[in-house]
């Protein structure tokens, strides 16, 4: 009988600090996507060229491309990412990739033109050597705002 109390209660610890290993990736994830909108808004491109694998691709309503095009495009103001107002956000981490959702109304300039759209974002992370890289932008743009 004490024995499987025992074995019970290792369970129940050890499924309390995988849990909490997962909830503190998902925080991290959380703001690493928050930084970044902060950056794209900024045109911070040394801080982003950082964080985008060099293998990243990016959807936009436009079009599909790679990290040097989306550098170039956030660096001249081809897309000003002035404001994302996020509404909701989830994480799910599959071994060292994480997928974050992001529902999110964007204020930005393209071009001359200062437009404000609905979207959800799919913002696909993997983990290299200790640091997330982001893989993939993707914005899905919605009916309704």
């Amino acid at each position: 009988m004490k024995k499987s109390i025992l074995g019970i209660l290792i369970l129940i610890l050890i499924a309390d600090i995988s849990f909490a290993q997962n909830s503190a990736a998902e925080q991290e994830i959380i703001t690493l996507s928050k930084n970044k909108w902060q950056w794209m808004s900024d045109k911070n491109v040394e801080a982003l060229t950082k964080l985008f694998d060099e293998k990243s691709v990016f959807v936009h309503m436009g079009g599909s491309w790679g990290k040097d095009r989306e550098i170039d495009i956030i660096k001249s103001g081809g897309i000003h990412y002035k404001k994302a107002d996020i509404h909701e956000v989830s994480v799910k981490i599959i071994d060292n990739t994480a997928i974050l959702l992001n529902r999110i109304t964007l204020l930005a300039v393209i071009g001359s033109n200062e437009v404000t759209n609905p979207f959800i974002v799919t913002e696909v992370y993997i983990k290299k050597d200790g640091a997330w890289k982001m893989g993939s932008l993707s914005f899905t743009r919605l009916m309704t705002p």
